[in-house]
């Protein structure tokens, strides 16, 4: 591969490459990154960027890791790809029995998928097929709360909050849902009934038609990074319980340790019937995601009408993918992650509490290794994002939240830096 020089390269990336959540042709701040090691990334221009984000939240252990390559080097050695239907190898089913050993008891089938957005689909089908399976043909809709986000495809959008999240734009164009109030009770604050009460409400009225409620469990994470109350989750099972409604649970942004426990659910001290993860699965080497579900909700599909669950993604199960996440998670269980977890969020309080006596400042939130400073206005991403970089801090804030998510593997002095930058950069934007 030719090396371009820099000006060449980002000249080539505005008029042909569409990034995420932005226009074309490119008018916003890219920076180009050259290499990535540990919790660092170095860009084009020389500069060294202690990553805050860890790569949207996947990157648990850092970039570069040797096992993790170690891995993916060995597994390319013998095939990167081949099909999954009337196939299987050794990395996809190590792999599942290891996400048994780790999740929730009842979660015994495990349904590999490509992202995290296709996980929520799979889960979203793999509902309404098993109300089709049991005859109840009416169940074909979803319950879920205001201010969730579960990714950009159109099931997925479905369930994301129509009004305060990102894709109100195709409102008109989805299946329309059922959206409770979002819970109020924040994580640590006394519980009382009424939080859940519109969910109560919902479920009372409509669950002959609803299929499932899908939450991400204490941690609404890009619908607004809100932490809220574990007895919400609990009571939210037994409505589910008590109403015949499947309860899906995506845990694609807190699973695998994120939040202090391996998954946020367990807070709560509860199991979905469904559970989707993705995200930190790979360690974030490549993309590779899962839906997890119980024997009882399996064992309907072969008696259904269709014989099978009707999905089937072309790189399901991708032996490269799934060889690097059994590594990721033979790593992470290698090591006592849930006492490093706790002392990011002791330091993540410490060092982000000054940000309280800005101007700008609404409020600060830590929970786990996710650090929030939600502000008052919307952040100037075209401004704020180079003078992070002139911290030497990689971070991408959205609407009015400054966050970090930092790696695992990150040091208290890197924190630091992180923790001092959004200090800083926000204080040049009263």
């Amino acid at each position: 591969m030719d090396t371009l020089p820099i000006d060449q390269l980002m000249a080539l990336d505005r008029r042909h490459v569409w990034h995420p959540y932005a226009a074309m042709p490119g008018t916003g701040p890219v920076f180009a990154v050259k290499s990535a090691q540990g919790v660092y990334l170095e860009l084009e221009t020389g500069d060294r960027l202690v990553d805050g984000m860890s790569s949207w939240w996947a990157c648990i252990h850092g970039y570069n890791h040797p096992r993790l390559n170690q891995a993916a080097q060995a597994q390319m050695g013998r095939m990167s790809h081949v099909m999954f239907g009337g196939l299987t190898h050794q990395p996809a089913v190590q792999l599942a029995q290891k996400l048994v050993q780790m999740t929730p008891a009842p979660l015994q089938h495990v349904f590999f998928c490509d992202s995290g957005s296709v996980a929520v689909e799979v889960a979203m089908k793999m509902a309404i097929q098993y109300w089709y399976n049991r005859g109840e043909t009416q169940k074909q809709h979803f319950l879920t709360i205001r201010h969730g986000y579960h990714g950009d495809t159109f099931a997925a959008m479905a369930v994301c909050d129509p009004v305060n999240g990102m894709h109100h734009l195709f409102r008109h164009s989805l299946v329309e849902q059922y959206f409770a109030d979002a819970p109020q009770i924040p994580f640590e604050g006394v519980w009382e009934d009424g939080d859940i009460a519109s969910f109560e409400a919902i479920l009372e009225r409509y669950h002959g038609e609803i299929a499932a409620a899908i939450l991400e469990p204490v941690v609404q994470g890009a619908g607004g990074m809100r932490f809220y109350s574990p007895p919400y989750v609990r009571r939210a099972r037994e409505l589910c319980d008590e109403y015949g409604v499947l309860l899906i649970l995506d845990e694609i942004a807190t699973g695998f340790g994120r939040t202090g426990k391996l998954f946020a659910c367990q807070y709560a001290d509860i199991s979905p019937d469904i559970l989707c993860v993705g995200k930190a699965l790979t360690g974030g080497f490549m993309s590779l995601a899962a839906t997890l579900t119980t024997t009882h909700i399996s064992e309907t599909f072969a008696q259904g009408e269709a014989g099978v669950f009707m999905h089937g993604p072309t790189f399901m199960g991708n032996p490269l993918a799934c060889a690097v996440a059994l590594e990721n998670l033979t790593l992470l269980e290698s090591y006592d992650w849930a006492t490093k977890i706790f002392a990011i969020e002791a330091q993540l309080k410490r060092e982000l509490a000054p940000c309280r006596d800005l101007p700008a400042v609404k409020d600060v939130r830590v929970l786990g290794a996710i650090g929030v400073v939600e502000l008052h206005e919307p952040v100037d991403l075209a401004v704020v994002q180079p003078q992070f970089v002139a911290q030497g801090v990689w971070l991408r804030p959205f609407g009015r939240l400054v966050y970090t998510m930092p790696p695992y593997i990150v040091e208290p002095e890197q924190l630091k830096q992180i923790t001092q930058a959004i200090y800083e950069v926000l204080s040049l934007n009263p």
